[in-house]
């Protein structure tokens, strides 16, 4: 769900370092205010302000615009005391029916556009927020690029956003069950495929037996693609994986680690159908459900939601 983008982000503009200035000056830019890393939705929708309605913002950064050019899109990422006027608004739905949301929360039922949209300002609102200084001299950086560089001010060095790749796999046995596994920061009935971060130097397929050996103990073959979804929180990429039981493992020779993953369980299809009033899933803006959904060959009919810590 995350997956989804329809803007041109018109990458070769950024350079430009009058660019937002000059969007801030144009009233029908469409201004995308991030407060804490939630958005102003209503009705499904985002809801943009006038630039006028986003002064007082700590960073302004250019997303890109529509690929017809009828419109470019700024984020603005405001504080905790940001007031927004309830005056006349140029985009649909009106501020005053709105709320700030989570994106974990709304993601799968907005649009394309606001999807990728929020997606990507939510990464970089996350990206500013923990560049703040130089990781090479430790001095202040000042935004650069649209938004899109952070510059030391003492030596002019660059930092640009980061991604981290992490790998989610979904094992199956020789009977082509399913394991999951309950992670230590969720509720105990809240269960989802094994994932995790890819180390410096590593393979994405070594990260995928290196990971599921670490979590569950047991050793994994043929790590296969599937495909990715961006996860930025705080700035990572999920990039999902199928693999198969190695030949003598045996599936209940698993053993959580305790630390991330506190329990194990094996599933059937027919199993995990009739378990969902039990055990909560991911929820649909996750890769993690659409890989299940994969595997399962239906659509499960579970609305489980995301709780708001993240």
């Amino acid at each position: 769900m995350l997956g989804r983008e329809s803007l041109d982000r018109n990458a070769a503009a950024r350079a430009d370092e009058t660019l937002v200035a000059t969007l801030m000056a144009d009233a029908s830019t469409r201004v995308l205010a991030l407060r804490d890393g939630r958005a102003l939705i209503a009705d499904n929708a985002l809801v943009f302000l006038t630039p006028a309605q986003a002064a007082g913002a700590s960073e302004l950064v250019y997303l890109g615009h529509e690929t017809d050019g009828s419109a470019a899109y700024v984020a603005a990422f405001v504080d905790a005391e940001f007031a927004i006027s309830t005056g006349s608004i140029n985009v649909e739905p009106p501020v005053d029916s709105s709320e700030w949301i989570d994106l974990r929360v709304a993601g799968a039922a907005l649009s394309d556009r606001d999807s990728g949209l929020f997606t990507q300002a939510l990464a970089l609102y996350f990206w500013h927020e923990n560049h703040g200084h130089s990781p090479k001299t430790g001095a202040p950086t000042a935004s650069k690029q649209s938004g899109w560089v952070r510059a030391s001010v003492s030596d002019d060095s660059q930092v640009f956003p980061r991604t981290d790749p992490a790998v989610i796999v979904l094992v199956t046995d020789d009977d082509d069950r399913l394991l999951m596994g309950n992670n230590a920061m969720w509720e105990s009935n809240r269960y989802s495929l094994l994932a995790g971060y890819v180390e410096p130097g590593e393979s994405l397929e070594a990260a995928v037996i290196r990971e599921i050996y670490e979590e569950s103990g047991l050793r994994v073959i043929e790590p296969e693609y599937l495909g990715s979804q961006p996860w930025p929180f705080p700035g990572s990429v999920m990039m999902g994986f199928t693999a198969k039981l190695a030949p003598g493992q045996h599936p209940d020779d698993h053993a959580a680690d305790g630390e991330e993953i506190l329990s194990l369980r094996w599933f059937t299809r027919d199993e995990l159908k009739a378990s969902v009033d039990d055990i909560k899933l991911p929820g649909r803006v996750a890769i993690a459900r659409a890989m299940i959904e994969h595997w399962l060959g239906e659509t499960l009919e579970q609305e489980s939601g995301w709780r708001a810590a993240r």
